[in-house]
């Protein structure tokens, strides 16, 4: 039985649809069934619409559905991706996480295994508070974190980043350091699977 992989993400002008999608990649590498959901935006057009890369963003991923609380009881592993907004997560994702109270109260939520990644404008932009905050609402739901750690060389490469792989944006919207950014997602994602697989066969 293949284990389920849902990556779930907030992005306005694209970095972590890029972080999800390359989640995607890994999962189904790995042989992972995998759903990629992103967060319902709540920043009305006239916000979307001042910044063109924000425009080009959700034309680009509207084909991408919602998350929900099924894909979220569907899911043996996760990921979560965020940007960074003032050091802590996406009010979108926030949203999403804050709207699983009933799942939450039945314990239907624990021993759910997740990871974090993150994205801001700079190299020390609040990428590892938003990655700890997702992870201290994991630690309310009871699920089981795995952070990326310093066990792949890939994770120096990317910027060094144990709680889990952080990318940096610059002004025109271009990630810095991509291939060893995509390289750390990889790596992350298929430590995540390789822990749950060895949790589920046990079980």
């Amino acid at each position: 039985m293949s284990e389920k992989l849902l990556v779930v993400f907030y992005s306005s002008t694209g970095s972590n649809t890029q972080l999800a999608r390359w989640s995607k990649e890994a999962g189904e590498a790995f042989g992972a069934e995998v759903r990629i959901r992103q967060a319902q935006e709540l920043a009305p057009d006239v916000a979307i619409d001042s910044n063109p890369l924000w425009r080009k963003n959700v034309e680009e991923s509207k084909d991408i559905p919602v998350a929900t609380s099924d894909d979220l009881l569907w899911a043996d592993a996760i990921v979560f991706s965020s940007p960074s907004r003032f050091g802590v997560m996406a009010s979108q994702m926030k949203q999403f996480m804050d709207l699983q109270g009933g799942l939450w109260a039945q314990g239907k939520l624990a021993n759910k295994f997740v990871t974090a990644m993150s994205s801001a404008q700079n190299p020390n932009g609040g990428q590892e508070q938003v990655i700890q905050g997702i992870y201290t609402v994991m630690q309310h739901w009871g699920a089981v974190i795995v952070p990326a750690g310093y066990v792949n060389v890939s994770t120096f490469a990317a910027g060094g980043n144990p709680y889990g792989t952080s990318a940096t944006i610059d002004g025109e919207g271009t990630m810095q350091n991509a291939a060893n950014v995509k390289a750390a997602a990889s790596d992350q994602v298929t430590r995540l699977l390789t822990i749950t697989k060895a949790y589920l066969a046990g079980k």
